[in-house]
């Protein structure tokens, strides 16, 4: 009897089958006819809608749309129908340009506002962006081309830019790559990445937003789009930079510069800017999975007030929960949580807890009873509920696109705050899955009324979840700020949350790529971010912590995190010695929080990152395209962390102007490469001259005492410098009512001559009545000092390191130092 062949597969594979399932790469389908590239083609058609234009070839139609001065928005519709305008990204998309203009020349139409001009190529639709010199910026390869998704339906969307031979990428949020990311090709789809690997992608967030440096002169551009894009910096053609999607339409946003910094901050009017936190979420903070129970977190706190390590919050990972059910409390290991937290806050230290989004199917358990009654958990294509294992077991899972799940969600943090929980930490909301790793594409999302499946939603699933999060804080806690913290998020997430990078490893090239991955997620509009301080998996040598801990420092979130099988890893872990040095960083830490506090307030007013890698501050200079090694917190303080093994000194870039050694206040001209020592219980810091530091007294925790008097490290210049400082209540939104002082320091000085002025604005009224100026560099001594008119009467000594300090009142306008 003859073998039979088996049923459904072909008997013999030809070199037409062959060619078919090439041209099937994006169709899984088998049998389909191979999907046709559709470009756009010529330009037949032109309409306008106020400060849209809609151009068509006769099927498909773009849309250019006039942002702002410098942001025009691009948007592609197959077949001419536009979806229904709503992004999380941007919530409101305003006009603010009231000059543009239209024009027809011969073979193409523009598109003009006073800084930027759009050009519509009339014969092949390729679009191109030119500056008010009529320099082209960035310009279309080919024209934009959709594929149908025979599959799912809907398109695949494409878009090919030139690649100029000396261009450089930036951003995309927290990739664990080179900083400039030319020649790779990158995508966004939120994943649980544990113990991720150096150029491991994707990890946690989608941030579809680059910027390009060519020939000193910067663009960005924003690609809106929630499903699973795709970008290549030149990696598979190095003439071409190309982003695609797997769903949705093409819209992106062109940003004009020419700085880095404007990119950034036209980025951030679209997308929003980070709230100001309360200033104790910028203390240091101590996590482990998990400190359990009751007696170990308290001890835990004891050994920091004992070591006098300041620390201001601690945090309990799932072990708090009763069988891992969110929003409950395990009796056993804490009996008395609220009795337990107000002895904590009376010490000094905020509670964070953990929330996962899996909810655990137990009728007996009254969240999932709430959610189950209500429909707001996540539903498959066949209207079963999507369920799936996590930590609690079998699970459901909220749809926090739904607006009535928001509001539901955040109503069930109110025994947390009632027991006096401060802040809360959303995990594992990629979504993450056991086995499966995330939600299959099936599951339906309600989407604010523009429903969608899971492709559509899950990179905004952990953004959605962690916005209800902080939205019912906000609400149950009355006025004040809240703290959140969420391990995935989209474009705009900065909105809500504050982020941490994952589950990184204890060794010397996580220390490097968490400096890389916490200045790329400044560029790309998530200021509020910090690592694992020495890795959460892994473990590291006490040298490896320690220079971490340095780091942390000038990490905008500062937070220890580790596994629970690993070794315990407070900053006293490693023996006496380094404990020392620890403590030395996290009291400098404490020292310059009012610093760090208005550099929160700098980003969250005009929109300026955090952290500046070096090529944002010497743009111009072709040698800084690739440093990725140091970076600038704020604009006056250069940080160079040491990142090698057994160093005890590194080679660094200086930028250009004059610059003090933080710890010596050796002056040094900058423009120049320099080799410096770095012990282990040092690092390089370097501080811009001209600068007004402001300083708090070694604290053990936020607010320990009222400060009695301002401490300003004032640093001379020959050039004229501005600093701002900025106060208010700390904790409240009394600074939306103009409860807060912004300070503006003018600093000039001569080689007879230093001048110092200061301007304030706003109503808050700080307890403190003079401040102690401590002038650095002086390069003469002082023999007189006005103050506002007046003579200074006090002492004017002037010692080896070319200081004096001088006692004024907090309102004064003037001071001028006479040699």
């Amino acid at each position: 009897m003859k073998e039979q062949e088996p049923k459904g597969l072909p008997i013999e594979i030809t070199a037409e089958d062959l060619e078919q399932d090439i041209q099937h790469v994006n169709n899984p389908i088998v049998g389909l006819k191979p999907i046709e590239k559709k470009y756009l083609g010529k330009v037949t058609e032109v309409r306008q809608e106020n400060n849209r234009y809609i151009f068509s070839d006769g099927d498909a139609s773009v849309e250019i749309r006039v942002v702002s001065d410098e942001i025009i928005k691009v948007r592609m519709a197959p077949h001419s129908v536009f979806l229904e305008e709503f992004s999380y990204a941007v919530p409101k998309l305003d006009q603010r340009v009231a000059v543009f203009t239209f024009t027809e020349e011969d073979d193409k139409y523009a598109v003009s506002t006073n800084t930027v001009t759009c050009f519509i190529n009339k014969e092949d639709f390729r679009i191109s962006f030119a500056d008010n010199e009529s320099n082209i910026i960035n310009e279309d390869f080919q024209a934009m081309h959709y594929e149908e998704n025979v599959q799912f339906g809907g398109y695949y969307v494409y878009c090919t830019k030139t690649c100029f031979p000396e261009e450089s990428f930036y951003g995309l949020g927290d990739k664990p790559t080179d900083f400039n990311l030319r020649g790779k090709r990158l995508q966004n789809w939120n994943s649980d990445t544990y113990s991720f690997a150096k150029h491991q992608d994707p990890l946690y967030r989608s941030i579809p937003f680059y910027i390009s440096l060519n020939k000193g002169v910067a663009h960005g551009i924003f690609m809106d789009n929630t499903f699973k894009t795709h970008f290549d910096f030149a990696q598979e053609d190095n003439g071409k930079t190309s982003f695609w999607a797997d769903g949705g339409e093409l819209q992106y946003y062109y940003i004009h510069g020419p700085h880095m910094m404007d990119v950034v901050k036209r980025y951030h009017t679209l997308t929003g800017t980070h709230k100001l936190p309360p200033i104790w979420a910028l203390g240091y903070h101590q996590c482990r999975w998990s400190y359990y129970p009751e007696s170990k977190l308290k001890d835990l706190a004891d050994n920091f007030r004992k070591r006098k390590i300041p620390c201001d919050a601690l945090y309990l990972d799932i072990d708090y929960m009763d069988g891992y059910r969110c929003f409950t409390w395990n009796k056993k290991y804490f009996p008395n949580p609220k009795k337990m937290i107000k002895e904590l806050s009376d010490d000094g230290f905020k509670t964070v807890v953990i929330i996962d989004p899996g909810i655990k199917v137990d009728n007996n358990y009254w969240v999932f009873k709430e959610g189950k009654e209500n429909k707001y958990f996540c539903r498959r294509s066949d209207d079963y509920f999507m369920e799936g294992h996590v930590w609690p077991g079998r699970c459901q899972f909220p749809d926090f696109t739904n607006p009535e799940v928001r509001q539901w969600w955040g109503t069930l943090f109110k025994e947390l705050v009632e027991v006096g929980v401060a802040g809360v930490w959303n995990d594992m909301n990629e979504p993450a899955v056991f086995g499966s790793g995330t939600f299959p594409d099936d599951v339906r999302h309600q989407y604010d009324g523009h429903r969608g499946s899971h492709r559509k939603a899950h990179n905004v699933y952990g953004m959605q979840m962690v916005r209800a999060t902080y939205d019912g804080l906000k609400l149950l806690q009355k006025n004040k700020r809240p703290f959140t913290i969420t391990r995935a998020g989209y474009a705009g997430v900065q909105r809500y949350s504050s982020v941490w990078t994952g589950d990184n490893v204890a060794t010397w090239e996580h220390l490097k790529i968490g400096s890389i991955q916490m200045q790329r997620l400044s560029v790309s509009g998530i200021p509020f971010a910090g690592t694992d301080i020495g890795g959460f998996s892994g473990e590291p040598s006490g040298e490896l912590f320690t220079r971490w801990i340095q780091l942390g420092v000038f990490s905008p979130f500062m937070r220890a995190h580790s596994a629970g099988d690993t070794a315990e890893r407070e900053p006293w872990s490693f023996g006496p010695e380094l404990e020392d040095i620890n403590r030395k960083f996290i009291e400098l830490r404490y020292k310059l929080l009012p610093y760090i506090y208005s550099t929160f307030w700098e980003h969250h007013r005009y929109g300026f990152p955090i952290l500046r890698p070096v090529v944002m501050i010497e743009q111009h200079n072709p040698t800084n395209h690739y440093r990725e090694d140091e970076f600038t917190f704020g604009d006056k303080i250069l940080v160079c962390p040491v990142l090698e093994e057994g160093a005890t000194s590194r080679r660094l870039y200086l930028p250009e102007g004059q610059w003090f050694d933080y710890w010596t206040h050796e002056t040094i001209t900058g423009g120049k490469e320099l080799d410096v020592l770095a012990p282990l219980d040092s690092m390089p810091i370097f501080v811009k001259a001209g600068s007004v530091i402001p300083e708090f007294p070694v604290m053990q925790h936020v607010n320990e005492f009222e400060v009695e008097e301002m401490i300003f490290q004032v640093y001379y210049s020959d050039y004229e410098v501005n600093s701002f400082y900025f106060e208010d209540h700390g904790d409240t939104f009394a600074y939306e009512q103009d409860i807060y002082l912004e300070k503006k320091f003018v600093v000039n000085g001569d080689k007879k001559s230093m001048l110092i002025k200061q301007s304030i604005e706003g109503l808050f009224t700080p307890r403190y009545e003079t401040y102690d100026l401590k002038i650095i560099g002086l390069p003469f001594k002082p023999s007189k000092v006005v103050v506002d008119g007046k003579d200074y009467i006090g002492d004017l000594a002037f010692d080896d390191l070319k200081r004096v300090r001088l006692k004024v009142n907090k309102n004064f306008r003037q001071v001028q130092i006479f040699k």
